[in-house]
């Protein structure tokens, strides 16, 4: 548990200390969803892969492959933003250093971003030419 959660509703037992972290997690996932532009795009992207995926019927190793790569843009995305936040409260003005942070920080989403796009082809180009060249006949 974080040393900034307020103690006094810290759960007292282990169990429940560890249930309040799935607490903090949501807490997590729903600021960023609210707050985070880019998140709600990815979030998007997301549902349609996956409607795409179930309608395409890709194979459970097809399936996991697409899922690692939703998964690791999310948490580019999750580790970006909580960056920019912790750089915006220790240095509110600029500074190139916290700029040149957070660009890094931006660049491992896009990366990872690429990468999911990159699979997304690999996954779901096969599929797509088979029900294209289906189409056509």
């Amino acid at each position: 548990m974080s040393k900034l959660s307020d103690p006094r509703r810290a759960p007292r037992s282990a169990w429940g200390r560890f249930l309040a972290g799935f607490t903090y997690a949501f807490r997590g996932l729903w600021y960023a969803l609210r707050t985070q532009r880019n998140f709600r795009v990815h979030t998007g992207v997301a549902l349609l892969v996956i409607i795409a995926a179930s309608l395409l019927r890709l194979s459970p190793i097809e399936f996991a492959l697409v899922a690692v790569a939703i998964g690791s843009v999310f948490i580019s995305e999750l580790v970006n933003t909580s960056i920019e936040l912790c750089l915006d409260l220790l240095h509110p003005e600029y500074h190139p250093l916290v700029r040149a942070a957070k660009d890094v920080a931006a660049g491992a989403v896009l990366l990872s971003a690429l990468l999911a796009v990159a699979i997304g082809v690999c996954v779901f180009g096969p599929h797509l030419w088979s029900w294209w060249h289906t189409l056509r006949h």
